[in-house]
């Protein structure tokens, strides 16, 4: 399906000054916010217990927490979910006194509190929260090393590092959008930002695609040149791409109930970031990096002749002449 005409040449890079100063700040601010405030952990990652519980009317917060104060639960986290008759009990430790099941304790506790039932219970260790955010930080960082070894074999070393660095200003605009709007960070957001890193590695190696393609075809140097013309071919597509993505995580955020909002928020950032990226970040660290296409093409034309060396040797190893 065909949006906007294959023809016309947009002027992408006249605007490249522009949205790298939004994107650097953006970048900044959300890196101050991750040292200087950093995560909402859930309790995935920090360990601790978790209880829903939902009330036949309002729930009464105050006296919940005052239930709550009184018993062995200290300090408890009590927030509304969602609607004023759910309420979410947090506590940072699982506490044995409570026994194998805190849901029936908590039941016992809050029993003057009015009609309500327990939804969901969920119980963290400690040393497993501390193992599972180990982990996260371990798969995102094998992400990166894997992508910068992949993007290096497949284009040049340029491209890999302009593909990394596209990633990262991703990774930070998503950091900085949990922590501005307070999502708990657990791990379906861990899941979400490795799905965002996925889907903007995707974007950028279409568009380093078509700008290879476009050295290939084009009779000019320039690189800024190029760069408009290869993203002007894939506009459509990854409008189309961007926009069905886009609209199904709205879609979710609005009508898939508050257990994922953190998730359908966090892809939504994402999402956008990542298209955005893939044009003005990666394009542009090619720029600054300061790739000649003239040398680009010269080891272009070496890999065809050697492809088409290797295909004539096969076809006479074939026929049997070596």
């Amino acid at each position: 399906m065909q949006i906007f005409d294959n023809g016309k040449i947009y002027n992408f890079m006249g605007a490249r000054k522009f949205a790298f100063f939004i994107s650097a700040s953006l970048m900044l601010l959300s890196l101050i916010l991750f040292l200087f405030k950093g995560f909402n952990y859930g309790i995935d990652f920090s360990g601790g217990t978790l209880v829903q519980i939902k009330y036949n009317s309002k729930a009464p917060l105050s006296e919940i927490r005052k239930a709550l104060d009184k018993s062995i639960i200290k300090n408890a986290n009590v927030t509304e979910f969602g609607s004023d008759e759910e309420v979410i009990i947090r506590y940072s430790s699982t506490n044995e006194a409570l026994g194998s099941n805190p849901g029936e304790v908590i039941a016992k506790l809050l029993a003057n509190t009015g009609k309500f039932e327990v939804r969901r219970v969920d119980m963290v260790g400690p040393k497993v929260g501390s193992d599972l955010k180990k982990n996260g930080i371990l798969a995102v960082i094998i992400s990166f090393i894997l992508i910068l070894i992949y993007i290096a074999i497949r284009f040049e070393w340029r491209f890999a590092l302009a593909c990394i660095f596209a990633e990262i200003h991703d990774l930070l605009i998503t950091i900085g959008a949990i922590i501005i709007f307070k999502v708990e960070f657990n791990l379906d957001i861990l899941a979400a930002i490795l799905t965002i890193l996925g889907y903007s590695l995707n974007d950028t190696i279409i568009v380093f695609d078509r700008i290879r393609e476009g050295i290939k075809e084009a009779k000019s140097n320039n690189l800024l040149t190029i760069i408009n013309e290869s993203v002007s071919k894939t506009l459509s597509r990854t409008i189309l791409t961007s926009l069905t993505t886009l609209i199904s995580v709205v879609i979710l955020y609005i009508y898939g109930g508050d257990m994922i909002h953190g998730f359908s928020l966090v892809m939504i950032v994402g999402v956008i970031a990542g298209t955005l990226s893939s044009v003005y970040i990666s394009a542009q660290t090619l720029i600054w990096l300061k790739f000649d296409v003239k040398s680009y093409k010269k080891v272009l034309i070496n890999k065809e002749k050697l492809k088409i060396e290797k295909e004539k040797i096969r076809a006479m190893y074939e026929k049997g002449v070596v």
